[in-house]
């Protein structure tokens, strides 16, 4: 591993404080940077995650997806986490939170729409970013890419369903262009890309060089997200940190739970640790896109249920990588022959 990945967590939190540090300087900057965007997907950081994921998707040998079918538990794992338990284990933590511990600090009128807010943001999971996280934990590459296409074809029929349940609405409005356009985004094109550019490269046997030059830039498009994300909301989490430290504490341990039952859970089925750790991640993590979209539509733009799924593109990235370290050092006690006990 060299210097550069060994200091990831480092190098993250430096940007972290580059982002809002220029987010409050350069307001008229990010602002600019922030509309940019097609149906609340913003365009650069778009590019951003192509440079991220393209490495990832170039490793897929498309002729053998056929055998994620020998993978069927981590499947089912992942998608009883994220459809089963991930919604309602956020409901339960934002009641907990918002509406017990934390009620003092927080406007008792926005109390409700931040746990609007959080709902939407765990009823939705992961399209593009969790192929970043598989990449970082040597994930099974076909596994990855077939797990997130099936997420969005589920999505397509239980996120409006599972919100209006947990929300208590007769009928959700649903920001379909903002689905479909990810869909495209993230999946489609990247996929097409990929397998023609993969039978280039392999063809002309410079496919590992290629990846080997694509791992800094991929590196280097998500220290540049991290900065961009933060710096659009550079003035917003100095103006209000603490709101926005208290709506990332349940996102935090909604993440950990979620992630750390799915590992747990694809170990006691034996499944592999390839397949375990995308499913770990997958399980966790949150399209955040689909989730601001559907809280502006639904609550207005300054709504707090929009602040909080803002405050979830924020946790997004350094929690997530923590996750990823926890994935890579447990490796070997995960491989480990289980006893009676576990």
């Amino acid at each position: 591993m060299g210097l550069f990945a060994r200091f990831l967590t480092l190098w993250v939190f430096l940007c972290i404080v580059t982002g809002i540090g220029l987010g409050y300087l350069f307001p008229s900057l990010f602002h600019a940077l922030g509309g940019m965007e097609v149906a609340h997907i913003n365009l650069p950081v778009a590019l951003l995650i192509w440079a991220m994921i393209l490495p990832m998707l170039l490793k897929i040998d498309y002729s053998a997806l056929h055998e994620v079918w020998d993978h069927r538990r981590g499947v089912a794992v992942t998608v009883g986490i994220n459809w089963l338990v991930k919604p309602f284990s956020m409901a339960l933590l934002g009641f907990l939170f918002l509406r017990i511990l934390f009620v003092d600090w927080l406007d008792p009128a926005q109390i409700d729409s931040y746990i609007a807010g959080l709902i939407l943001l765990a009823a939705a999971p992961c399209t593009a970013m969790v192929f970043v996280w598989s990449r970082l934990v040597e994930g099974h590459p076909q596994f990855t890419l077939s797990q997130v296409a099936l997420n969005d074809v589920i999505m397509i029929f239980a996120f409006a369903p599972i919100v209006g349940l947990l929300l208590g609405v007769a009928s959700i409005t649903v920001p379909w262009d903002t689905l479909f356009l990810s869909v495209m985004l993230y999946i489609v094109i990247p996929v097409i890309l990929a397998y023609f550019g993969r039978k280039i490269l392999l063809a002309k046997g410079t496919l590992d060089d290629v990846l080997h030059m694509m791992d800094p830039v991929s590196m280097g498009a998500l220290l540049v997200t991290v900065v961009l994300l933060f710096g659009f909301q550079g003035e917003q989490i100095l103006a209000q940190p603490l709101v926005i430290l208290l709506l990332a504490i349940p996102i935090t341990i909604q993440v950990y739970f979620n992630s750390m039952l799915a590992y747990w859970l694809n170990r006691k089925l034996g499944v592999a640790h390839s397949v375990a750790g995308p499913s770990a991640l997958i399980g966790a993590s949150n399209f955040f896109e689909l989730a601001v979209a559907a809280a502006i539509a639904l609550f207005g733009f300054e709504s707090g249920a929009a602040l909080a799924t803002v405050v979830g593109v924020l946790v997004e990235v350094p929690v997530m990588l923590s996750v990823v370290h926890i994935v890579n050092r447990s490796k070997g006690w995960y491989e480990q022959p289980k006893t009676l006990n576990g």
